[in-house]
C-alpha cells in the first residue's frame, strides 16, 4: 500500500511540479556555474547505497559532508542556494528518487555515505531496514536542529508506530513545517 501511494503521489506531483522544476533549474543554471542538480551518495534500505538528486545549492567543490560540519557553510552557498535550503525547494527532484523506489514520501532522511556515526546507530536499532523518506518524523520534530542521537531516536519511534495514518500526519507536519520555515539550517 505504501509503495502504490508513493507512486501515485509522486506521478502526481511530477505533474503538478513540472513547472516550478523546470523555473528552478533554470534559476540555479542562470545563477552558478556548474550542474543544476548534485547527485549525493546517500544510504538507502539496508544500508546500499543509492544516488539522490537535489537542486545544487552548494558551490562546486563543497566538500561532501553533512553542512554542520563546514567551518563556514555559508561561503559555499550559491547565490540562491539559503532560499532553495530555506525553501526546500532543493529537495524536488527526490521525487525521481521516490519514483524509482530508492526513498519513500516518509521514512528516515537517507543519510550521506559518510556519516557513520548516524548509519552505526541507526543499523543498531534496525532503522536501516526502512526505506529513507523525503521527510520523516525527526524532521518534524526538529529537523536539521536534532543531534544525531535524538534524530535515531526519533527515527526508532517512527520504526515502531509506522501506518498510513502516522504517514500523513508526518506530511501535514512537514507542510505546516516547510511553510513556516521551521528548523532549517542555512
Amino acid at each position: 500500500m505504501k509503495r502504490l501511494f508513493d507512486l501515485f503521489v509522486a506521478l502526481c506531483a511530477a505533474m503538478v511540479l513540472a513547472l516550478p522544476v523546470v523555473l528552478v533549474a533554470l534559476a540555479v543554471k542562470l545563477t552558478s556555474p556548474g550542474p543544476v542538480l548534485y547527485w549525493s551518495d546517500r544510504v538507502g534500505r539496508h544500508n546500499r547505497i543509492f544516488r539522490m538528486p537535489k537542486f545544487r545549492s552548494m558551490r562546486i567543490g563543497t566538500p561532501a559532508v553533512a553542512t554542520h560540519l563546514l567551518a563556514d557553510p555559508d561561503a559555499y552557498l550559491t547565490p540562491i542556494g539559503s532560499f532553495l535550503r530555506k525553501s526546500s525547494l532543493d529537495e524536488l527532484p527526490q521525487v525521481w528518487s521516490i519514483m524509482v523506489g530508492d526513498m519513500s514520501f516518509v521514512g528516515p532522511r537517507p543519510a550521506l555515505f559518510n556519516q557513520e556515526d548516524l548509519i552505526t546507530l541507526r543499523t543498531r536499532c534496525g532503522v536501516h531496514e526502512l526505506v529513507p523518506g523525503l521527510t520523516g518524523w525527526a524532521q518534524v520534530n526538529g529537523r536539521d536542529e536534532l543531534p544525531i542521537p535524538r534524530k535515531v531516536e526519533l527515527d526508532k519511534e517512527y520504526l515502531l508506530q509506522r501506518s498510513f495514518m502516522f504517514d500523513l500526519r508526518v506530511l501535514w507536519l512537514t507542510a505546516v513545517k516547510v511553510l513556516r520555515r521551521d528548523g532549517v539550517s542555512h
